[in-house]
């Protein structure tokens, strides 16, 4: 009998909004069981720092440039989720699972850089810490993300789906992971999720998104503007890539658009390179993104695949992520692999992480 861990998985997604963090208990093979679910909303001031920072690193150069407000902000981030660990029932966990925040990926420079000093969230909580999870795999060859698509088999074989099927989670970036029978999994990065509406929608309103795609809704999308764009992106290396950071999407072809008209045709712009890609003939949605049901309906009219809500399996498609970072926390110490040439695009299977134990 396989020994069973308990870990707390704390994700910050491209969002930038707060932290998702589940408990779980798990073999990091074939059992799982959420144990909490709970979202911890950042404070307007790291809100703000974090989208500041993201809107002046636009090369890896910038990195060196920004230090020192990066090194503050990393601060921060690594109190607020030590706060998040002393909030939640934490004495009998094994391990924490710390994605941290990310601000800066380039696969083609093997960067990818996520807030959150673990050493010092180690210390502070006096729990065991993964991090880091993505260092390994950019070193042999892959792409850094996604990371999640073995947790989303585990999330398929757990609740019986038939195969074959796709997972796709829109958070900030959108991705898709496909379980073929035999349990083959094959995963991708397919553009921008929320991340372009939520960008517009903050630099044009007081609001942080579109909530309920309520602003697309009540906009028009500009057809000249929309198919110059999809014919540049389709026209651009960009559209080839396997992972995807939110500055690989340009907003300027809306600029001069109002609020809702902006809205919509970004909307459109998404669902569409959605569409470009192959689904399985049933598609589970999971993420933020689900919640916008402009973009969800546009999908719905575009794909070939029956799109359902992950949710409709009792399973909150908020918390995968940090689900998944737990679980994969867990692999991580296990040295199991966590990435794989079909998913990353890695070499060679490989574990990830770095494990820190408390003193």
């Amino acid at each position: 009998m396989t020994k069973e861990y308990t870990a707390l998985g704390l994700m910050s997604g491209t969002s930038g909004d707060g932290v998702d963090a589940s408990i779980i208990q798990s073999d990091g093979q074939n059992k799982y069981k959420v144990i909490l679910d709970k979202y911890f909303k950042y404070d307007q001031n790291i809100y703000k720092n974090i989208h500041e920072l993201k809107e002046n690193i636009n090369i890896s150069k910038d990195l060196k440039k920004f230090s020192k407000q990066i090194t503050e902000l990393e601060k921060k981030i690594t109190l607020f989720h030590a706060k998040v660990v002393g909030d939640l029932p934490h004495e009998n966990i094994d391990f924490l699972g710390f994605h941290g925040q990310t601000i800066f990926h380039n696969a083609d420079e093997k960067i990818s850089k996520q807030l959150g000093d673990g050493r010092l969230l180690s210390q502070l909580t006096k729990k065991n810490v993964v991090y880091n999870f993505r260092k390994n795999d950019l070193i042999n060859g892959g792409q850094g993300a996604p990371l999640t698509p073995i947790f989303h088999k585990l999330l398929v074989n757990k609740n019986k789906i038939d195969l074959p099927v796709t997972i796709l989670n829109i958070g900030g970036i959108a991705n898709i992971t496909s379980v073929q029978k035999e349990n083959k999994i094959f995963s991708s990065d397919i553009g921008p999720g929320n991340c372009l509406i939520d960008r517009w929608v903050r630099l044009n309103s007081k609001k942080r998104y579109d909530k309920d795609g309520q602003f697309a809704k009540a906009g028009k999308i500009n057809k000249i503007i929309l198919d110059q764009s999809l014919e540049n992106f389709y026209g651009n290396d960009i559209s080839k890539k396997k992972s995807y950071d939110t500055k690989d999407f340009d907003l300027s072809f809306v600029r001069g658009l109002s609020l809702e008209d902006g809205a919509a045709t970004l909307t459109e712009f998404t669902a569409e390179i959605f569409s470009q890609k192959k689904m399985d003939k049933k598609t589970y949605v999971c993420g933020g993104g689900r919640k916008n049901l402009f973009l969800m309906d546009r999908i719905k009219k575009k794909i070939n695949s029956e799109i359902i809500l992950v949710d409709d399996l009792e399973i909150d498609g908020d918390f995968i992520e940090s689900q998944a970072f737990a679980y994969i926390a867990i692999r991580s110490y296990l040295k199991l692999p966590i990435s794989f040439p079909e998913t990353t695009g890695v070499k060679k299977i490989s574990t990830g992480g770095i494990f820190l134990k408390t003193k």
